[in-house]
């Protein structure tokens, strides 16, 4: 099975600028292709990852995929997909989004791989030395203004306003695509489908300024957006979208997602997010109509990428926390595991060395009262570091602290608080 064939099994396959030439294309030749990834903030979410994912599919496949980091586009703003105008952020900050991203890529992508190695560019680097004289008659005299309003990207925000900034976008994307081609020998550009207008005006822009033109062998690739069977919107939850920065989201957040996943996902998320075979995910299938109770396609879901995005450590990490508060024996957990696991539950700082455990409860505000406190206690709904605790005179001291910072206290099944010793 050849790439395409690939993609197009496993759902991955939108659009394509000609198909029959590019799988030629493709079979004969060691292919550059590219996708951009604008850097709007300081880190890369999951709505990233199925165009990462494709680039790594094309570098197993013997590519050579390049990843075009936007330092230059990102100071101006895609209107792709937008109701409204991005906010525009100054260049150092745009610089320093561009490298945490390129690092982010580094972890997906295999940049010492022999004879097809991922490269790294960032447009800052053509489009910061170009003047306007040269960017308006060596580009954009190829771009007539009723050709740009009939893209997607433009047509839709005419109604609701447009600035010449974000209207040049797609010009200087296009340019992206001239330049790798030139410099790179790059003839793929791939993206999400909001991008098919970009990229289509990218292929007619080397058309018209290449030696070869309507002979240049370029083409474009664009993958389906990613949906949810229940209609919410992929990459998000209650706290915000899944970034693939571990400081922004724990490995044991981001796995927590993916096994959290609807079991009517579960499948099609297996053939966008992880390089398991055909054969293997059908039989994850028959898992999830026969025995859906033990989400065994869940959790090898959320290993395969865990591991991609992070690591092994960090995989065996989010699984240990994991086990922990599902079985409740928590004192085996590190400082570090706890931060991660109850990054999100109320928490409470002490300084003292010892405290009443009702006083405690009191003041950090997991019972409402003395008298409430009393009650949980006596009625077995308050647990310390996992275990049950009906003393009404227990006194909550340095014993009771996992690695010497955190004492964690549940009240009934599911309501954790964390006490943090200053």
């Amino acid at each position: 099975m050849d790439i395409l064939q690939d993609l197009q099994a496993r759902g991955l396959l939108n659009q394509t600028t000609d198909e029959a030439g590019l799988k030629e294309h493709l079979a004969n030749n060691q292919v550059t292709l590219y996708c951009g990834f604008d850097p709007t903030a300081d880190s890369l979410h999951i709505g990233n990852l199925v165009a990462i994912l494709i680039l790594k599919r094309f570098q197993e496949a013997g590519h050579r995929p390049l990843a075009l980091v936007g330092g230059g586009t990102g100071l101006i703003g895609d209107p792709s997909g937008r109701s409204s105008e991005r906010q525009l952020n100054d260049e150092g900050t745009v610089r320093e989004y561009s490298e945490k991203i390129a690092g982010q890529l580094a972890k997906v992508l295999d940049f010492e791989k022999v004879g097809n190695a991922a490269t790294v560019r960032n447009n800052l680097d053509w489009l910061s030395g170009m003047t306007m004289i040269e960017f308006l008659r060596d580009v954009g005299k190829h771009f007539g203004v009723n050709y740009m309003l009939a893209k997607d990207s433009v047509e839709s925000r005419i109604q609701h306003g447009i600035s010449f900034t974000e209207f040049s976008y797609m010009i200087l994307q296009s340019y992206d695509f001239l330049n790798l081609f030139r410099k790179e020998n790059c003839t793929l550009q791939i993206g999400g489908s909001d991008q098919w207008g970009n990229i289509t005006a990218g292929l007619e822009l080397i058309r018209r300024s290449s030696e070869e033109g309507e002979e240049a062998k370029a083409f474009g690739l664009t993958v389906p957006l990613i949906t949810k069977a229940d209609g919410s919107k992929f990459g998000k939850t209650a706290g915000g979208a899944i970034w693939l920065d571990p400081e922004k989201t724990t490995p044991y957040e981001f796995y927590q997602f993916w096994i959290n996943t609807d079991d009517r996902d579960v499948i099609n998320f297996l053939h966008y997010f992880t390089f398991l075979s055909l054969e293997e995910i059908d039989e994850l299938k028959k898992e999830v109509e026969n025995q859906p109770e033990k989400r065994v396609a869940q959790r090898r879901l959320a290993e395969e990428v865990t591991k991609m995005v992070h690591d092994e450590a960090a995989l065996k990490q989010a699984q240990k926390i994991t086990e922990a508060l599902f079985s409740g024996d928590l004192k085996g957990l590190t400082g570090e595991e706890i931060e991660q696991g109850f990054k999100d539950v109320p928490t409470h700082s002490f300084s003292e060395d010892e405290k009443g455990l009702i006083d405690l409860l009191v003041e950090a505000k997991i019972s409402s009262s003395k008298r409430q406190a009393r009650e949980d206690i006596q009625n077995g709904a308050i647990y310390i570091n996992g275990e049950r605790q009906q003393d009404l005179k227990y006194t909550v001291d340095d014993e009771d602290r996992i690695d010497g910072k955190f004492t964690i206290i549940r009240r009934g099944k599911k309501k954790y608080f964390l006490i943090r010793y200053e």
